[in-house]
């Protein structure tokens, strides 16, 4: 069987015409069509070993990692036998930020299901791990691989752990469309918990066969629940649930954030320059404002108790005079023009055919919405969509907009 194709691959950066027809309508073809899955090329996996895993990363991360370090069968429903016991973790998204609190790198975290994992001799709790070592995994931006790892490694000074590039071993892979959100459990179903290795948290995974000795399984995407679900899989396997003719290409994934208001990575989240807060980081639970100190904490907290975030990063639609999607690849980095007031009132961060995402200052973007253009030779039209899941606290200071 051939596999399930949206969109036609890009080749050398460049959009030919025919992708640009689909991305109109494909997101509803997604929608239609039941869940997908994609294998996220543009991700890399590392892995943290170490009794001091837990300790280093929260002193450099925006959220709060010390719930690996928790006692984690106190989340397990289910034994599946008298000495065994079921351990999942949902994973964690964060970023790391430089001094300044701009953003650098942002990452999930993981730490593997461990079924096999023996009871304490209480018999009350797990026990340690078999080996003895800590281990968390990570995905990251694979276009910033390297100097993130050297950045993890200068701040590591006498820290017991260890960071390994193991992209060679694992790969990321993201499953979302259809009714995936409204079908599918974020909480362990005690009849469920063990069976497959998506069974935890996919009461679809019910049905697939068992997964191998380590667990590896989807979590629910920690941003939003409309993302559908995430994981990382061995390189030699097919994760569980993907069927043949439902595996598409990541560039569908890509439209689907889009269309979400959802940034990944750093370049659609500028590394060195972004404001979290802008980026809409919070709302996404990057970050935890309980924890603690961490690099670029104090700005962030500054920022965040002020209370009004003046620009925000939002979903786009170029379109022509007449509402129509407009079927014109426009630059990442254009000016928006708000033609009511002649100002600048944000830019394009990420485009997509007839969709993108830009940072727009909230009191023009919504109030205005059918006066915006695109600063280029064509005056492409912009209209600027709220997302659906945006808290409404979000737009209270601008109560134009809402």
């Amino acid at each position: 069987m051939h596999r399930f194709r949206l969109l036609s691959p890009f080749r050398n950066s460049s959009i030919s015409r025919t992708c640009i027809n689909f991305f109109s309508t494909a997101s509803t073809q997604l929608q239609n069509t039941g869940p997908v899955a994609s294998l996220l090329k543009s991700r890399a996996v590392v892995r943290f070993r170490g009794p001091d895993t837990v300790k280093f990363l929260q002193g450099l991360l925006t959220n709060d990692v010390r719930r690996f370090g928790d006692a984690i069968g106190e989340k397990t429903s289910t034994l599946v036998t008298p000495n065994m016991s079921t351990v999942s973790e949902a994973p964690i998204y964060a970023a790391m930020l430089t001094p300044q609190g701009r953003f650098l790198y942002d990452m999930f975290l993981y730490r593997p299901s461990r079924g096999y994992e023996k009871l304490d001799r209480t018999g009350s709790k797990p026990g340690d791990d078999q080996d003895g070592t800590f281990e968390l995994f990570m995905d990251v931006d694979a276009t910033v691989l390297d100097e993130l790892l050297e950045s993890f490694k200068k701040y590591r000074l006498r820290s017991k752990v260890e960071i390994d590039n193991v992209a060679e071993e694992f790969c990321c892979w993201q499953r979302y469309g259809g009714d995936l959100s409204a079908n599918s459990s974020a909480v362990e179903d005690p009849d469920s918990a063990s069976i497959g290795y998506g069974g935890a948290f996919d009461r679809t995974g019910m049905s697939c066969a068992r997964g191998n000795d380590l667990g590896w399984q989807w979590f629910r995407d920690p941003r939003l629940d409309c993302l559908g679900f995430r994981g990382i899989f061995p390189r030699n396997t097919t994760p569980p649930l993907v069927e043949t003719d439902k595996e598409t290409d990541e560039q569908n994934y890509l439209l689907w954030r889009v269309e979400n208001g959802v940034a990944e990575g750093s370049t659609e989240i500028p590394k060195g320059e972004a404001i979290p807060l802008e980026y809409n980081l919070v709302g996404l639970n990057a970050i935890s404002f309980d924890k603690g100190c961490y690099v670029g904490q104090e700005f962030i907290a500054r920022t965040h108790h002020r209370g009004v975030i003046r620009k925000r990063l939002v979903p786009l639609r170029f379109v022509n005079n007449n509402g129509e999607d407009l079927e014109q690849k426009v630059a990442p980095g254009s000016d928006i023009i708000s033609t009511t007031s002649k100002k600048k009132i944000g830019t394009v961060t990420t485009a997509l055919g007839s969709r993108g995402l830009g940072l727009l200052r909230l009191d023009e973007a919504f109030r205005n919405s059918d006066n915006l253009i695109v600063e280029n030779p064509d005056n492409v039209r912009v209209q600027a969509i709220r997302p659906q899941w945006w808290p409404a606290e979000w737009l209270q200071e601008h109560q134009a907009a809402v």
